[in-house]
């Protein structure tokens, strides 16, 4: 008698809520592009608060994402990313894992 054989446990696939925040109180506006807009400056705008705090939330799959931000039409990194790499550009990409 065969037994079915087992499948592979598969990475978990599911969309997590994802935040994205950049703190610019004098900025008009900011959008967030990366790996996972095909770095589209205009396609994510974020949203400011009281305090000067942009921010939106998207929901990545698990993986790595490389993003920038986009502050009055000017690149930025996000200054508090703790993995930064070098883009073709000559600059640098901020590094966001999902888990």
């Amino acid at each position: 008698m065969k037994t079915a054989a087992k499948k592979t446990s598969q990475v978990d696939r599911k969309e997590r809520a994802t935040e994205f925040s950049y703190l610019a109180p004098h900025a008009q506006s900011v959008f967030l592009a990366g790996s996972f807009n095909q770095w589209n400056p205009s396609s994510h705008p974020l949203k400011r608060d009281e305090r000067g705090t942009w921010k939106i939330t998207l929901p990545l799959t698990p993986g790595r994402y490389e993003y920038r931000f986009v502050t009055d039409g000017k690149w930025e990194n996000d200054p508090f990313c703790k993995g930064c790499l070098m883009n073709e550009f000559g600059t640098m990409n901020c590094v966001k894992i999902v888990k």
